[in-house]
């Protein structure tokens, strides 16, 4: 696959629509050319210690940061109708659905793993984890602040041209 959006999402909650940033990169001839990032005001809008716990974002950093809807609308162009990429897609896309949901917007149909493309292509054993950070560390990838989105986007996108 040479041309893609590696996407990454963080949540402020349980609820999965509660999308609280974002991050996104654009692969174009199996190269990074683009990339965006943003903070969201999350729906629900309400933050969970275990949630901060992982990203550090609360309430403060998103109270006055526009909402999914108008991210999403903004970005759309943007994403060109690219196939999505995550590490561990049934997360992002299960939280970006639920999000386009209140928004009525459309969600991506088409969404590729990079976690289940490790879990298939590399060997049982040679890894204790196929974890985001577990797999940088293996390929040599930069991963400047694991569950920061647009790090985790740009570890992704890295990992999607190797892997996929």
């Amino acid at each position: 696959m040479k041309d893609f959006i590696a996407i990454d999402v963080e949540t402020a909650n349980e609820q999965p629509s509660s999308v609280c940033a974002i991050g996104a990169v654009k692969v174009r001839d199996g190269i990074v050319c683009d990339s965006r990032y943003t903070l969201v005001c999350p729906e629900p809008n309400y933050y969970k210690y275990f949630c901060t716990r992982v990203h550090g974002l609360c309430d403060d950093d998103t109270w006055n940061a526009p909402s999914f809807g108008t991210v999403w609308a903004e970005w759309e162009e943007w994403f060109e109708g690219l196939p999505m990429v995550a590490h561990n897609a049934p997360f992002d896309s299960r939280c970006i659905a639920a999000a386009c949901r209140i928004y009525g917007l459309d969600k991506p149909e088409i969404w590729l793993d990079t976690l289940a493309e490790a879990r298939r292509s590399i060997p049982r054993g040679m890894l204790a984890s196929k974890s985001l950070d577990s797999l940088c560390d293996f390929f040599g990838i930069p991963l400047e602040c694991h569950h920061n989105a647009l790090d985790d986007a740009l570890a992704c996108a890295k990992l999607g041209i190797i892997l996929l």
